[in-house]
């Protein structure tokens, strides 16, 4: 900014351009990286065009708001418009040193979010900023005693080297976690089910003593969740306070609650568009009436009608539980809204990275059909049924909605292949001499999905061949076939 205004003011301090006149030519100089179009491309004027001081202002303006420059000279020779540019350098490497706690390749994909990376231009704003930046990532981590030092080295060809130095510190231990607000239960219950701890003598183990950031944001919904399964609807954190000490190796944490009181559920009801009978609906709902609230009953209730109605091709249901607190008889009412949506129909099953299988033998396993409305059920035991072929490591699966049309889904299921055969061989000695042995076992057999087994045994005495097929869908309703061939000779 302040090379923007120092151009500014020594356009207003020169007169050439006092008198507005037409442009017969453009002239740039100065450019190394950058092409003379991507420059005429962000200029507003262009040849043949009459300017006057506002017009050369403007042009400077638009050119410095491209980002790719430091500096900006603008001058005329007789009718030429003549602009000489300083190119911002380029980022020839970053290099870090000193980091274990967190690898190499997560700093830098922070710092590609922060548009800093191999091959950008340099910005000495963002720079400037990075120290700090990766110091609050470490902070996250406990390690208030973290020091992130930044230089930038000039290269040639307008090069720059970025050289990133991090002393990552200790991560600073626990020493006390006081809760404030708790009458009816003790620290000591509260804290049993945290991820953070004073630590004991298998703290240098489980490291259960070392702060965190994301442990703490755990543990505080660990403890919501405590006081709301056992009635208190209306407890709230209300503060937290992290005190580190001087030395950055201690922490103290403070965590201020307000409990209040314990409610019973006086009565449940269900709301909204209800695609299933309401007796149906009401079985799947575990908190009953005149019994303390729980808010993980509450949501085991919200997840078996949302499956419920998944299950009926109503694959984008949302249900919701929310309780209306009564507060003269300490009780809620508690009612469950169903937005169930339009039933949704599959339109096509597509599958993805069977690359050596043959789309047919992973679509007879299918139980969802394509044209059926969808179901939770079927699409997850189609799932089920791909992973115990024995064919892939790992079967993902998608549900996703259909461009421009509401009522129509796709299931995707994604794969990745690996071997499903063995191959192993044989060598002993006895009465008949050397006995050599191999044998190769594929349940795949050239990606059809049948099994395939091939041995062969020879010694002085005999040779033995033995062959084995199976195809386990030889007709479309399962029916099996297989057959086994052997033959000796001695």
């Amino acid at each position: 900014m302040r090379r923007l205004l120092s151009l500014f003011l020594f356009l207003y301090s020169i007169n050439i351009f006092a008198d507005s006149w037409v442009i017969e030519d453009i002239r740039v100089t100065g450019l190394q990286r950058v092409s003379a179009g991507s420059v005429f491309a962000s200029m507003p004027v262009s040849v043949g065009d009459e300017i006057d001081q506002r017009e050369i202002q403007l042009i400077a303006k638009s050119i410095f708001n491209t980002g790719k420059f430091d500096d900006i000279e603008i001058g005329r020779d007789g009718g030429a418009l003549l602009i000489n540019l300083v190119e911002r350098p380029s980022i020839a490497s970053i290099d870090i040193q000193g980091n274990k706690a967190i690898k190499t390749e997560a700093l830098l994909e922070g710092l590609r979010n922060s548009d800093l990376y191999e091959g950008q231009l340099y910005r000495r704003s963002i720079v400037e900023g990075l120290s700090v930046e990766l110091e609050r990532q470490y902070v996250a981590q406990g390690r208030y005693g973290a020091e992130v030092k930044v230089e930038s080295n000039n290269l040639p060809r307008n090069r720059v080297a970025i050289l990133i130095e991090v002393d990552e510190g200790e991560v600073a231990q626990i020493k006390d976690i006081n809760i404030v607000g708790n009458n009816t239960f003790t620290d000591e219950e509260l804290l049993r089910d945290f991820e953070l701890s004073k630590g004991n003598w298998l703290s240098f183990i489980t490291n259960d003593n070392k702060y965190a950031q994301e442990k703490l944001r755990g543990d505080l919904e660990s403890l919501e969740s405590f006081y709301k399964n056992r009635g208190y609807v209306k407890f709230s954190i209300d503060s937290r306070v992290v005190s580190v000490s001087p030395d950055k190796k201690s922490v103290f944490i403070t965590i201020g609650v307000r409990e209040g009181g314990v409610y019973k559920v006086k009565e449940t009801k269900l709301a909204g568009d209800l695609p299933l009978s309401k007796d149906n609906l009401r079985n799947l709902i575990f908190v009953k009436p005149d019994t303390v609230f729980s808010q993980e009953l509450v949501t085991a209730s919200e997840e078996f009608i949302t499956n419920t109605l998944g299950n009926e091709g109503y694959a984008f249901a949302e249900v919701s539980g929310v309780p209306e607190i009564l507060e003269d008889e300490e009780a809620v009412n508690l009612t469950f809204f169903v937005e169930p949506g339009q039933r949704t129909y599959v339109r096509r099953i597509e599958f993805i990275g069977n690359e050596r299988t043959y789309d047919v033998v992973l679509r007879r396993e299918m139980r969802q059909m394509e044209g059926a409305w969808a179901s939770n059920a079927l699409i997850e035991n189609s799932k089920l049924r791909l992973e115990r072929l024995g064919f892939f490591k790992q079967v993902e699966v998608e549900t996703k909605p259909v461009p421009g049309i509401s009522d129509q889904v796709d299931i995707e299921y994604t794969v990745e292949e690996e071997f499903s055969g063995s191959i192993g061989g044989s060598i002993g000695y006895g009465a008949w001499g050397l006995t050599l042995g191999a044998n190769y076992s594929e349940n795949n057999a050239f990606g059809t999905g049948n099994r395939l087994v091939i041995g062969i045994n020879k010694n002085a005495w005999q040779t033995s061949y033995n062959f084995n097929f199976f195809d386990p869908y030889y007709t479309i309703d399962a029916v099996s076939l297989g057959y086994n061939a052997f033959y000796r000779s001695s």
